[in-house]
């Protein structure tokens, strides 16, 4: 028997993402959720982020994209979409909101996805790109392409649900500010951007630990 084979793949570092015209994701919360819930880097497990603050839930599948990382390369759009050269990347795998019709009533899955679009947002001086797709094969989203194909009340709830959930309540200042809406053909290169942002941290923390 080979034991390799009976040990979960970590979520961010051994699941393939597949490619950027069809995305694998490892979804963290889903609508139902009244808590935020979030991939430990260190062990690979779902743990408690926070408790929502308001009674605003997210409005779609949510998580991020395997083997992609938001560095230099993910911030350098942000830079040229605001002719800045602060905005760095967050850190963190890129996030993604999964479309669908169905009622998935937990997270830890893995979902197939066609990415349709993105927002761009800015946490602070940091690039914190949303990637919007749609489950594949969904009966409802599974034929959409581009973000332009979403009634527009849907794109406003994203934007919203993303520009108020990490506000403090009581606090007057809002920590996310919204940038832009982009397409399917900038959310492929914003993926794209992202695998090669992971790639270069693999390698240079392996180059760390010669």
């Amino acid at each position: 028997m080979d034991y390799n084979k009976l040990h979960k793949a970590h979520p961010w570092h051994g699941i393939d993402p597949g490619n950027p015209e069809e995305i694998r994701a490892f979804i963290e919360i889903v609508p139902t959720d009244t808590v935020k819930y979030e991939v430990d880097k260190i062990t690979g497990y779902l743990s408690l982020d926070r408790p929502q603050k308001f009674s605003n839930i997210v409005p779609s599948l949510y998580g991020f994209i395997p083997r992609t990382y938001c560095g230099e390369r993910m911030a350098e759009l942000s830079n040229k979409a605001l002719a800045r050269f602060d905005v760095e990347g967050d850190g963190d795998p890129l996030d993604i909101c999964v479309l669908t019709e169905k009622d998935v009533t937990h997270g830890d899955i893995i979902v197939r996805t066609r990415p349709i679009g993105g927002i761009r947002l800015l946490d602070h001086n940091q690039a914190d790109d949303k990637i919007i797709a749609v489950l594949k094969n969904d009966a409802i989203y599974g034929d959409m392409t581009d973000i332009e194909q979403l009634p527009t009340r849907i794109v406003r709830r994203l934007i919203h649900y993303f520009t108020t959930y990490k506000d403090i309540p009581g606090e007057n200042t809002q920590r996310m500010r919204f940038v832009s809406i982009y397409g399917a053909e900038v959310a492929r290169d914003v993926i794209r951007r992202s695998m090669d942002d992971y790639d270069q941290l693999v390698s240079q923390q392996q180059m760390g630990e010669e």
